[in-house]
């Protein structure tokens, strides 16, 4: 039911007509059908899916909308999730090609990156544990949890470079602690920005 309904609401922001108008409207109204409002010619091209599947990546690429891979994913191999991630990223970018869309894609991973440069970073996330997790999430539903991220820049910096997901992405969203306040999150992503991202070539 959420494709079916997608698929529509994808068509109507193409902007033609399709609801009858109010017969008693506050407002004049233009004459024929009504489209969708407030009108934005630039918004099919900035609608995101969220992907558990390769098969689902493919059907949004199809349909001309950016990918979203998040923290978790249905387990469909057995290997890590960078690894099914990145196959899921690729197999995406195929049926894009495939699809003869105009445009590049845009494709994001999620992931809990910490990185630990005071005391109170190694106290929360000092023991976080450097793998994935596989299980149920539905009772036939096999997934893998991505890891946690969590170590001195430097070491950091090697594990991230290892990722594949993360380079065949072209956006990384960090997911951080709400939990723990904004000020330590707005830390957090300032290690970041500060202590990794240059290395990596991030901008």
């Amino acid at each position: 039911m959420a494709r079916r309904h997608s698929e529509i609401f994808l068509d109507l922001l193409r902007g033609e007509g399709f609801a009858q108008p109010n017969p008693r409207p506050m407002f004049p109204n233009p004459p024929g059908l009504l489209r969708l409002e407030p009108f934005s010619a630039g918004l099919r091209e900035r609608i995101w899916w969220g992907a558990a599947t390769d098969a689902t990546a493919v059907w949004a690429a199809k349909l001309g909308m950016n990918l979203q891979s998040s923290t978790l994913k249905f387990d469909e191999s057995g290997e890590p999730l960078h690894v099914q991630q990145a196959k899921q990223i690729r197999a995406y970018r195929a049926a894009w090609k495939e699809a003869g869309h105009a445009r590049e894609p845009r494709v994001s991973v999620s992931r809990s990156i910490f990185a630990l440069v005071n005391d109170m970073d190694r106290a929360y996330f000092g023991g976080s544990e450097g793998q994935d997790h596989f299980g149920y999430i539905e009772p036939e539903k096999r997934a893998v949890f991505g890891r946690t991220y969590a170590a001195e820049p430097d070491k950091l910096v090697d594990q991230l470079k290892e990722d594949e997901a993360i380079a065949e992405a072209d956006t990384l969203l960090l997911t951080v602690p709400n939990q723990l306040g904004v000020d330590y999150n707005a830390h957090v992503i300032e290690a970041i920005l500060k202590h990794v991202a240059p290395a990596l070539g991030w901008r």
